[in-house]
């Protein structure tokens, strides 16, 4: 009974002490704090929530440029591919090119093969040429024994008698010459077309060179555009020839290029030994204060001794000699009593090394002529060479060949083409030389005497193309294919080509007159060769009835 009634006090008095109204005060701040504790907690739930914007923006901001990044690498990357690919295609263009390049030059150096029929053949042709028909086999025929053979058959018995009195005139020459200070001149050499058998426009004049050395101990030092040294466009073909001591270094002493002092000495050069050439050589053979051969120096010596030996031989001969051009120096002329004359050339030369490449002093009268750059640049001649190609071909050609009647009949009619619309710039060289690369280019077989029409024919569309493109390459100079039989120094082949047009590209007047001329000649061609042909009876329908040259 105790014992449940003082639980039942515990309970009453825990009631009381816990009853709210008991401490008013206290509990009374309860609903206060409440609410300032909501208000906080509504403020944190702010803060924290613009602060997950904050990261959500940060975390777009970083997406966005992480993607960027992405795309700027997929760009460069495409980039490098697409660099990649326009190289490539860059290069592939390039190589394109220089085979087109490579292709161009091959075929215009000489490798034009005539592989399409007549459809092919004019459409290679310009405007000028397709209306041009050339006369049939048999007047032609007529027209080459008539006016071609029968002028051309007293060339042998001129030729004889031009060299027999150039060597006479040459010994002669030697004789008045001082051996200890004057030139040394060999035997001369006929070169060109009376020694090539085309030969066909009246007056006929031989060439001949005379290759000449300087007296002991000088020697002469030859050097070309294309030996390593860098030459300007206008000076290729050309070359310089220095006068040299025969013991005098190629490379030179440094003690020619610097001052050595009072007190030192070359131990290879004493001051005796000096590497210019005497005064007395250096008036006669150089150029003014330069140890290079002046070619019109080298011209008044050999007139001067020319007249001399002439003077000494002269009671001989019943004829008179006289130089007949003032501006071709080594132009001679007989004159004998019954008024007739005959023409050629005499003209000094150096040998170049040991071949038979020559520098030549002057050319005949040409149009450009005053393109020479200097009395020191001679220009390279390789007329030998060309007279052995022509005649080892010949070796191979079939009996009777037409390749010597076509350049006779084109050098014919534009002869006397220039001698209605007066000169142009095409010469009878440009003439053989399309002849050399076409003579390389065909068969033997193409060159029968039956084909003279086609050939002829191939002559003139190759020479409309050169024309029109303004480029016909040198047939020696740079020519791979020169026939080794020839011995032609490697030199030269290893070259770039050489444009004998080139010229025309700055004398545009020039060339314009000679591309009239030619095209003139086209048209006249026909009544050209009507006017030297004779009746054609009907049975005369073979071919070209030709006597050995």
């Amino acid at each position: 009974m105790p014992v449940g009634l003082f639980r039942v006090c515990l309970l009453v008095i825990t009631a009381i002490v816990n009853h709210p109204l008991f401490f008013p005060k206290e509990n009374g701040t309860v609903p206060e704090n409440t609410e300032e504790i909501i208000q906080k907690m509504k403020e944190r739930e702010e803060s924290l929530r613009l602060e997950q914007l904050r990261l959500e923006q940060e975390i777009a901001d970083q997406e966005a440029t992480q993607k960027a990044l992405e795309k700027a690498a997929v760009v460069v990357e495409e980039s490098k591919e697409g660099r990649v690919r326009w190289d490539m295609w860059t290069a592939l263009s390039m190589v394109i090119f220089l085979l087109i390049e490579l292709w161009r030059q091959d075929f215009q150096e000489g490798n034009w093969q005539d592989v399409g029929g007549e459809e092919d053949d004019m459409a290679v042709l310009g405007k000028a040429f397709k209306g041009v028909a050339l006369p049939n086999k048999a007047v032609l025929a007529s027209f080459y024994e008539k006016r071609i053979l029968g002028t051309t058959a007293d060339m042998a018995r001129m030729r004889e008698m031009v060299e027999g009195f150039a060597d006479d005139l040459l010994e002669a020459l030697r004789s008045v010459c001082n051996r200890d200070a004057d030139m040394e001149v060999e035997d001369c050499m006929g070169v060109g077309s009376m020694y090539e058998n085309w030969r066909v426009r009246k007056p006929f004049v031989c060439d001949l060179i005379v290759p000449f050395a300087p007296p002991e101990p000088y020697c002469f030092r030859c050097q070309t555009w294309c030996s390593g040294d860098s030459f300007p466009p206008d000076e290729q073909g050309y070359g310089t020839i220095k006068v040299c001591r025969a013991d005098e270094d190629v490379t030179g002493c440094i003690c020619d290029k610097t001052k050595l002092g009072e007190d030192m000495l070359c131990l290879l050069h004493s001051q005796v030994s000096s590497t210019k050439p005497s005064s007395d050589m250096e008036d006669l053979l150089c150029f003014k204060n330069t140890q290079y051969l002046d070619a019109d120096q080298v011209m008044k010596w050999f007139q001067i001794a020319v007249t001399k030996a002439w003077n000494r031989i002269s009671h001989k001969y019943e004829f008179d000699l006289s130089f007949s051009l003032l501006d071709s120096p080594g132009a001679l002329k007989i004159k004998f009593k019954s008024g007739k004359s005959i023409a050629f050339n005499l003209t000094p030369v150096v040998q170049y090394e040991n071949s038979d490449v020559y520098f030549i002093s002057h050319f005949p009268r040409s149009s450009l002529a005053a393109d020479v750059p200097s009395s020191t640049h001679w220009f390279l001649t390789f007329a030998v060479y060309e007279r052995r190609f022509i005649q080892l071909v010949s070796k191979t050609l079939p009996a009777n060949a037409c390749h010597v009647s076509c350049l006779q009949i084109l050098s014919f009619l534009h002869g006397k083409q220039c001698s209605l619309t007066g000169p142009s710039g095409l010469t009878n060289y440009h003439l053989k030389t399309v002849l050399l690369h076409l003579l390389q280019a065909r068969p033997s077989q193409d060159w029968a005497p039956e084909k003279l029409e086609a050939r002829l024919q191939d002559m003139l569309k190759f020479l409309e193309k050169c024309l029109h493109e303004k480029k016909l390459y040198h047939f020696f100079i740079g020519n791979g294919k020169v026939p080794a039989e020839l011995g032609f120094p490697i030199i030269f082949q290893r070259a770039e080509p050489l444009n004998l047009f080139r010229p025309f590209v700055l004398h545009r007047d020039i060339y314009r007159k000679m591309v009239d001329t030619f095209h003139e000649m086209l048209r006249n061609m026909s009544a050209l060769i009507n006017e030297y042909t004779v009746h054609i009876p009907l049975a005369h329908t073979n071919g070209i009835r030709k006597e050995p040259l």
